[in-house]
């Protein structure tokens, strides 16, 4: 199987390329306006498939260089296909005269719409044609429906991406970002059509696979993706519809934000002029957590009428984020491959994979995903279960017996105690209330659930002090909010290697957001030793050195009277703060 990549070597057609460099049974052409680029991207490629550079100018006669490679499949990753122009669909055209498949990454709305009106001489070539094979709406619409499948109606819909910092990302991307913002374009809400503007519209969003270090909550900005124009259709009854991205840092994406109010005001009739300077800014600031990840939230009614709101969750370590884009085109490839072409016709590629196609790849990467269900009342689920979600089975059974609480319950335990000997770490202590130091140290802890609030009364010998967690919300939502005193903190709860360790992502002091860069340190997390419940808290800083260090075990689990108290398996205190 012959497979022209034209922009092999860039941003999507390289990824894709290296997806596909596995498969002996193809021949990777990776073509481009620079043949010296195309071979030394063909040179850095390892793997069985076969490979060759070659020299495609996609504003040149498309068919006769076409004609001259007879290749079986055609990849166009090039773009921005916003600014394709007068004669966007040179290169399907010149496909469908020659009789090869086609398929693209195009990210526009009316691009990728304009697809149909293909797809009879499509039909009758016997070749398929698929465009917006990318992220959305191929993956975002078969996460939709993962989520709406057992809902009887799906009112709702909203979604965004969030590529790390530090991914490579083209001009051309930029460009096509810049094509439209600021620029009106058609919007559902509250189920009539209406006019939106493009990255003048913004929201926060916290991308939390349940068990995992989530993303910090980010700033998502409205785009023009094709899902704007191919959900509604596929869901008839949709209310409302909103797709964003998270450009970082966040000063750069406001930037952004203050552009297109300026071509959104007619005080400025384009940004693409702007976009080689607002790619070489954005590949200049680069700092924060070298992490994507992208979320699909879906709100509607189950079978038995009741509202209900499900959200899937998507984290990518380090450099596997960039991949998924590309991967879509690489399922349909494979599929090709094992004699499973996709029927033929001219298309945007929607439903032509479902999640599972894409699953099976992420467990090859540092991907991770969950789902969370976002609809339960506070009163009616213990508070580590709502922010854990989908990870909450996976807790080891006593620890998860500890949190399964909504009511007032006591343990007791034994613990050790170590405090910092520095005049700051000493004052610290002494504000929070936190024991002195011991061995061996009776431990009695009272919790105290209502309405989705928790209270931790902690005992050590004689000496007692308290905290209160709730579910975070605003910027610190899906943490566990814990508040000390004047300090607060918003706290992530991550399963790993059968421990639950609990990872500070903001505090504040009497309300006042603190930098996150001078956060309490310290390796703080709850497991389990000879089927009992254990606990190790440790909290440091940089200007105080240790403040404390207690680790312990508790057990025998003994419920007081109040509505809810849960006192099956073991129970107990995992942290401090």
């Amino acid at each position: 199987m012959k497979i022209l990549i034209i922009g092999g070597y860039g941003s999507f057609g390289g990824r894709l390329a290296r997806l596909l460099a596995d498969e002996a049974r193809i021949t990777l052409l990776i073509a481009g306006r620079s043949l010296h680029k195309a071979y030394r991207f063909c040179e850095s490629l390892s793997g069985d498939a076969g490979r060759a550079a070659l020299f495609f100018d996609r504003a040149g006669d498309v068919e006769q260089q076409l004609s001259e490679i007879m290749p079986d499949l055609v990849v166009d990753a090039t773009g921005p296909f916003q600014l394709y122009g007068g004669e966007p669909y040179r290169m399907l055209e010149a496909c469908l005269a020659i009789g090869c498949d086609y398929m693209d990454f195009a990210d526009s709305a009316e691009f990728v719409d304009g697809f149909a009106q293909f797809s009879q001489r499509a039909q009758e070539r016997g070749v398929f044609a698929l465009s917006g094979v990318s992220s959305f709406p191929v993956l975002s619409g078969a996460v939709v429906r993962r989520l709406a499948a057992d809902m009887a109606q799906v009112t709702a819909i909203s979604a965004g991406i969030a590529p790390s910092p530090f991914a490579a990302v083209g001009v051309n991307v930029v460009k096509a970002l810049a094509s439209y913002a600021g620029k009106r374009v058609e919007g559902l809400r509250d189920g009539q059509t209406e006019s939106v503007y493009p990255l003048t519209e913004s929201i926060r969003y916290t991308i939390a696979p349940p068990g995992r270090l989530p993303l910090r909550n980010l700033r998502f900005s409205l785009v023009n993706v094709p899902d704007q124009t191919m959900l509604p259709r596929a869901w008839p009854g949709l209310q409302s519809l909103w797709i964003g991205a998270a450009t970082v840092p966040e000063i750069f994406h406001r930037m952004l934000n203050g552009l297109a109010w300026l071509v959104r005001l007619r005080l400025l009739p384009t940004l693409v002029p702007l976009a080689p300077l607002m790619h070489l800014i954005a590949a200049g600031w680069r700092w924060g957590e070298h992490r994507g990840g992208m979320f699909v939230a879906v709100a509607g009614v189950d079978k038995s009428g009741q509202a209900i709101q499900l959200s899937w969750h998507l984290l990518a370590e380090d450099n596997d984020g960039p991949a998924i884009p590309a991967m879509a085109i690489a399922a349909i490839v494979r599929r090709c491959l094992q004699g499973r072409r996709p029927e033929a016709g001219a298309r945007a590629a929607i439903a032509e994979l479902e999640l599972d196609d894409f699953e099976a790849q992420f467990q090859a990467l540092r991907i991770h995903t969950g789902l969370r269900v976002d609809h339960a009342a506070p009163a009616h689920m213990p508070l580590y279960q709502r922010i854990l979600g989908d990870a909450w089975d996976a807790l080891p059974a006593p620890v998860r017996a500890m949190h399964d609480n909504l009511g007032t319950l006591r343990v007791n335990g034994r613990a050790s105690i170590e405090r910092g000997n520095g005049l700051l770490a000493r004052l610290v202590a002494r504000v929070i209330g936190f024991p002195d130091a011991g061995q061996d140290v009776p431990v009695d802890v009272l919790f105290e659930a209502h309405n989705g609030t928790e209270r931790w009364q902690r005992t050590f010998g004689n000496e007692r002090f308290f905290s209160i967690q709730t579910a975070g919300a605003g910027r610190s939502d899906k943490l566990v909010e814990e508040r000390f005193g004047p300090f607060s903190f918003g706290l992530a709860p991550v399963l790993e290697e059968e421990k639950l360790r609990l990872v500070v992502r903001r505090w504040r002091f009497c309300g006042v957001p603190l930098p996150a860069a001078w956060a309490p340190r310290g390796d703080t997390y709850e497991h389990v030793e000879e089927g009992r419940f254990c606990f190790h808290v440790e909290i440091a800083h940089r200007f105080t050195g240790l403040i404390v260090r207690y680790r312990g075990w508790l057990v025998s689990p003994r419920p007081l009277a109040g509505e809810g108290s849960k006192p099956a398996g073991f129970a107990g205190n995992g942290h401090g703060g």
